[in-house]
Order: C-alpha cells, then structure tokens, then sequence
C-alpha cells in the first residue's frame, strides 16, 4: 500500500512540474538543434531539461524525506508516522459457563530503536485480569491474555469481544487505536496505526546515510577507509572495461567488415551476450580462483561482448554512399578504414561503452562477493548481512554518483572526439 501511494505522489510530481515548466518557465532557444526542420525521432534534437532534472532529483529527495520522517525536510512534508505512545483496549473474556468479564490491556508503543520493557499494571477484580503490552511503532504484537487470567483457554475460556466489538477466530476488527484479531490458538494480535512512514531497517533517512558516509570516511570499515572501498571498485571496474573494450573493438570491427570473421564469431558473441555476468562467476572461480584475477576476469566479460557488438553495429551502420565517394575519389582501403568508417562508427562505439561501462559497475558487486577484502560491493553485502541497510544504501548511491559521474566524462569525450554525431 505504501509503496503504491509513493508511485502516486511521484507520478502527481512529475504531472505538475511538467506542466508548471511547460507553461510557466518554457522560453525559446535559437541553435543548431531548434533549426532542424524532423526532429521527431532524432536522438541528436532531444536534450535534457535541466530544470526537469533538477526537479526530478528533488522530488526523489523529498519522498525519501517524507516517508522516513527525515529532519531535514518541515513536518508538514512528512507522511504519517505510526502511533507512538501509550494506548489502551479492553477485551472481553467468556469462560466456559458464559460469565464474562472485562479486562483493560495498556499498550506503550515506543519509536524505532527504542528498547521495549515489561511494566506492571494493577489487575485488578474479576476473573480477566488486566495486563500490559511493550512494543515497537509499526510492529505487531500477540497477547497471550490468560497468562494471568483466572479462567484460562485450556478451561474452555475464549475472547469474545474487543472494545465492545464481537470478535471471532474468522475476522479482524479495527477501530482508532488498532487493528485486533484472534490467532489459531485464541491470543490476541494487536497492531497500532502503522502510518506511512517506513523503518530505518528498511529504508533509513537521508540524514542517516550522510553520517553514516562521514563515519565510514574518517574511521572506516571493515579495516579500510571508504575512498578505499571505492577505489578499488573504481579500479577493478575501469580495468575490466579496458581490457573488454581492447578485445572487443577490433572484433567487432573484423566482424563488421569481413563475412569469414562474422561468420566464424558471430555465434560465440550472441551466444554470450545474453548470459548474465552473474551466471559466469561459478566457472570464473573454479577456473581463475578467488583471487583479483576471477574479479577482472568477470568485469572483462561483462564488457567485451558488448563493445564487439556495439563496433560491428557501428561498421555495418557506415552509409555504403560514404564508401563509394570515397572510392570515387582514389581513397585507398586504409584512407577509407580511417577517414570513413573509424569516424562513422565512433558514435555507436561510444554508446557501448556508456552501456558496457554501467554493466560493469554493476557487475562490480557481483564480482566482489567471492573472497573480497576491499571494495563498495563488499560492503554492501557484508552490511546487508547484519542488517545496515544505512551502509547499503550508501554503497548503492556512491556507486551510482561515480557510474554517473563517469558517464557525463564520457559524454564530454564524446561531444569533443565526435563532434559530427548527429550533423552527418
């Protein structure tokens, strides 16, 4: 439920801003894109509002905000916390000659992380006697009623209404203080308002993961500092992506330009790309050990099928119009290879690496599962582990800042090396 009200409110976000940028902060831009007469379908015509992603970063922050309860943001962005404090509901006992009689249960409903302590109540008159419940918000709890009852379940004895409100083994019943129902056995199961707001085991607040960053910065973890961590993730992924590209390039280049290499790689490099890196790190361990080599060997496969496809795709996408002027004019086969199809497959070349490059940070984590003393994919599954999802979460977005990070260099070599993309 909660998570489709969080689609909800991003969806209504997204629905606004648009049009509040398309009507309020819309203006006209007079350049090299705007001239083009087709611009429906042309990758090179569409670039990033950055008013839309300023936005969209935002709204992501501000939900995270809102449904952890975060400090950071006023209280009236917050979704509904669950119930904290103390509550009452009185139960209604039957013993076996169908006397009844009613006792009180006081509920103290204590926040997230706080420890939960037995207290006494007085219990007083009567054959059901009242009782006490410690628990934590967002939480269920089972009351087993008769443990200081007089008429007990093995006597016949059996609750038969909660604050006035039938109840039976069949159905729950729910008021302002919670929701009730009756176990197997008889006992009572009690849930307070949950509201929306999650768990810090489940999802912690902004501020949470920022000091977790401060801390993992300047005292480390396990036995290394976090620029560690990420640098040897950082490294392992740029080496793997080399080598793949190294490899993969110039096969895909042969495939693309000769019917015998097609012919002869094109079942291995179909075969191949569709199988997952993490299907692979059986045989790499069993063939190159646990060590840093099965790591990179890893990342290298993740990488090199990609960058073969992504250069065959980039030769055989060259106009044969292109080659054909350039034969007509005396270029030779190298002057064509390099003035031709070098610089006609380039933007292909870098869209694989763009890809091949967010495979391989995701693949890092994979790799760093097996026998890993280093690295941001050794921190998330040892955090997960022992439940510091703060420290996951942390790992997860350093991974996807960088990743991002070296996208946009990428794109940037790619806007200086290729500046034709999308002119020619």
């Amino acid at each position: 439920m909660t998570a489709l009200i969080i689609l909800f409110v991003y969806i209504a976000i997204f629905v606004g801003a648009f049009f509040a940028v398309k009507y309020l902060f819309n203006r006209s831009i007079h350049d090299f894109t705007s001239l083009k007469t087709v611009t429906f379908g042309d990758e090179s015509a569409v670039r990033p509002n950055r008013i839309a992603s300023i936005v969209s970063v935002a709204t992501l922050f501000v939900i995270w905000g809102a449904f952890t309860g975060s400090a950071w943001l006023p209280g009236f962005l917050h979704a509904p916390a669950p119930f904290v404090g103390e509550t009452s509901f009185t139960y209604t006992l039957e013993d076996a000659n169908g006397a009844t009689d009613d006792a009180e249960v006081i509920v103290r409903v204590l926040s997230f992380g706080e420890k939960t302590e037995k207290f006494d109540v007085d219990p007083g008159e009567g054959f059901a006697k009242n009782d006490s419940i410690s628990m934590t918000a967002s939480r269920s709890t089972t009351l087993i009623f008769d443990k200081n009852d007089e008429a007990t379940r093995k006597d016949g004895a059996k609750i038969v209404a909660i604050n006035g409100q039938a109840i039976t083994q069949d159905g729950a019943i729910t008021d302002s203080i919670g929701r009730y129902a009756l176990t197997d056995k008889g006992a009572i199961s009690f849930t307070p308002p949950t509201g929306l707001q999650m768990e810090p085991i489940w999802l912690p607040a902004p501020e949470a993961v920022v000091d977790r960053v401060v801390q993992t910065f300047s005292e480390g973890y396990r036995g290394s500092f976090l620029y560690e961590h990420l640098g040897i993730s950082l490294y392992r992924v740029v080496v793997g992506f080399l080598l793949g590209a190294l490899v993969g390039i110039p096969l895909g280049y042969a495939m693309g330009l000769s019917d015998w290499f097609r012919g002869w790689f094109d079942p291995i490099v179909e075969f191949m790309r569709p199988v997952p890196p993490l299907a692979l790190i059986p045989l790499v361990i069993i063939w190159a050990g646990i060590g840093e080599s099965g790591k990179l060997i890893l990342l290298f496969l993740a990488a090199l099928w990609i960058m073969a496809i992504a250069a065959r795709a980039g030769v055989s996408g060259v106009a044969i119009a292109k080659v054909h002027a350039a034969y007509s004019l005396g270029a030779s086969k190298s002057q064509i290879m390099r003035h031709v199809i070098v610089p006609n497959s380039l933007p292909e070349i870098f869209t694989g690496a763009r890809v091949a490059m967010g495979v391989c940070w995701g693949t890092v984590v994979a790799a760093e599962l097996v026998a890993a003393e280093q690295g941001a994919g050794m921190m998330i599954m040892v955090a997960s582990k022992f439940q510091q999802t703060d420290i996951v979460l942390m790992g997860i977005i350093l991974i996807g800042v960088i990743g991002f990070g070296i996208d946009i260099l990428m794109r940037m070599a790619e806007k200086y090396l290729v500046p034709w993309k999308g002119r020619v």
